[in-house]
């Protein structure tokens, strides 16, 4: 019996997808090296630089590609300069020696590196890769100062991780969410069900935390109580004070609500506590309360920024052994810390300070040696306290559904599997890609779509580039971004804003349902503005 012969464009359709998932290894093995890896032309103008660069330098990868090696590489002792080692690389095909490169924070890096030189099929010299390995640095600036980028090496990884872990609880939520949808409402199974999602909702929440290390973060302000905040965190409190410390909290009734980040205010209140039990070490009292104040000009001319008129005010205050005078003025310096060596980072109050600041707040301290601490934190009120919302996931009753032809546009395929299952059993039309150049050749075959969700981080093109594609040749098409990156990640892949046509992982199914409806069923110019204001 013979065998049925495989066409040519059989063979060729497996060629491009094995090289397809070559290029995306190597992508994925150049960004996760720990060797410095640039790409620049031959005049030194960089066009690639992986993440180790990002971490040894201190600049970000677009402050990198604004910048040339003329003008970060330095001349070592007995060393050559950058053109020198460029021409000889160029004439011998490769070179090999040691290169100082100029750090963000002044310091200069001196790595062990090589040139290799990538020619065009006439043998001309196109471009520069730079491999490199970091030998010392010369530590010329105090070590305080050099902290700042340590952080930023900190905020690159808890950003990577953040983006990992953010797919993983979209995977998650995502099976379970449709695991629900099949499950009577009286059957036990659906309580463990809602567990699972609170549990991933927790670990979201976790995630925002952790974006925070080393990051400047963009503040998502809405309303919310203090009071909520205070009552959802008051059990993560208790499990982190010692056994011989006594949790006291008192709410005042009535108490307004405020236009702040939920999560950075979570972040103060945790941190206050922290600080508040390591003064205590032989155990004490933690009181945290809250009530209305007016603040009145005396109130602002102490303190410069904060308006006048009705505020909340958190205190935070604990029995603890008190500072004094002088320890107070520095407070809120960043790296000063009155705990013994190795006890603190220096780094808690000067991150609730900041966190204040950012929500239109104001903080201050009083403080007497061997009688406590207390903190005071004044966040204006906006709107008269509301109901609180419920904590329970509770499916609604009738979820949009459309028929409308969508794209799904993810290299996680562990997560468009669940989504485009979900989105099917709404009526939807779901088809999927795995990059953006798949799905410019999927849309070359068929360019009737209504709308694409696209992740914003993605191999061989970015969402904001592949959108721009998708306008130029089919502008009916709406566009939906999506990312479990930071947002400063995200808005440094040409994002203008995140407050339209974006969803931040994780989120759920029944959100990127209401959203999807919400793009589809808007109004002609109310698509063009959120189309001006995504790109």
């Amino acid at each position: 019996m013979r065998r049925p012969r495989v066409g040519k464009s059989t063979h060729t359709a497996r060629h491009h997808r094995k090289v397809s998932t070559a290029v995306r290894t190597l992508r994925r093995a150049i960004e996760q090296c720990q060797e410095l890896v640039f790409v620049a032309d031959t005049n030194g103008a960089i066009q690639y630089a992986n993440p180790a660069c990002e971490i040894l330098t201190g600049y970000s990868t677009q402050e990198l590609l604004e910048r040339s090696l003329d003008q970060i590489a330095v001349e070592l002792p007995e060393g050559r300069p950058w053109r020198f080692l460029r021409d000889r690389a160029i004439q011998a095909g490769v070179y090999r020696g040691g290169l100082g490169i100029r750090c963000k924070n002044g310091t200069v890096a001196e790595l062990d590196h090589a040139i290799t030189v990538v020619r065009d099929p006439h043998t001309h010299a196109t471009s520069l890769v730079c491999t490199a390995l970091g030998v010392a640095v010369q530590r010329e600036l105090p070590a305080k100062l050099e902290r700042p980028h340590a952080m930023d090496a900190m905020g690159a990884l808890a950003s990577g991780v953040a983006h990992d872990f953010n797919n993983l609880l979209m995977v998650i939520g995502a099976y379970a969410e449709m695991a629900m949808t099949n499950v009577p409402v009286e059957h036990a199974v659906r309580r463990n069900l809602q567990e699972i999602l609170l549990a991933v909702r927790r670990a979201s929440d976790l995630t925002r935390r952790l974006l925070m290390i080393g990051r400047r973060r963009t503040v998502g302000r809405e309303l919310v109580s203090i009071n909520w905040i205070i009552e959802d965190t008051a059990a993560m409190l208790s499990r982190i004070m010692e056994e011989d410390i006594e949790l006291r909290v008192s709410l005042g009734k009535n108490v307004g609500m405020v236009r702040a980040d939920a999560g950075q205010i979570e972040q103060v209140l945790l941190n206050l506590a922290v600080n508040a039990r390591d003064a205590m070490p032989h155990g004490g009292q933690l009181l945290i309360e809250t009530q209305s104040v007016q603040l009145g000009e005396s109130f602002a001319r102490k303190h410069p920024g904060i308006l006048t008129g009705e505020h909340v005010l958190l205190k935070v205050s604990d029995s603890g052994h008190g500072m004094t005078p002088g320890q107070l003025t520095h407070i809120f310096d960043p790296y000063y810390t009155t705990k013994a060596p190795g006890k603190g980072t220096g780094l808690g109050l000067a991150i609730v300070h900041s966190a204040v600041q950012q929500n239109a707040g104001c903080i201050s301290v009083e403080s007497k040696l061997g009688a406590g601490t207390s903190f005071m934190v004044y966040l204006p009120i906006e709107a008269p306290v509301g109901k609180k919302p419920s904590a329970s996931l509770h499916e609604e009753p009738n979820m949009p559904c459309g028929h409308e032809a969508l794209l799904i546009v993810e290299d996680a395929e562990a997560l468009t599997r669940p989504t485009a299952e979900y989105l099917s059993s709404l009526g939807y039309k779901v088809s999927s890609a795995v990059d953006g150049e798949d799905a410019l050749r999927l849309l070359e075959r068929n360019p009737e779509i209504d709308l694409i969700l696209v992740d914003v981080v993605m191999p061989h093109m970015s969402g904001p580039a592949f959108a721009e594609r998708v306008a130029s040749r089919w502008p009916h098409i709406q566009i939906l971004f999506a990312s479990g990156h930071a947002e400063d990640v995200v808005l440094r892949k040409g994002m203008i804003t995140l407050q339209k046509n974006f969803l931040q992982k994780p989120f759920s199914l029944k959100t990127l349902a209401v959203e999807i409806h919400n793009i589809l069923h808007e109004p002609a110019p109310a698509r063009a503005a959120a189309a001006a204001a995504g790109r």
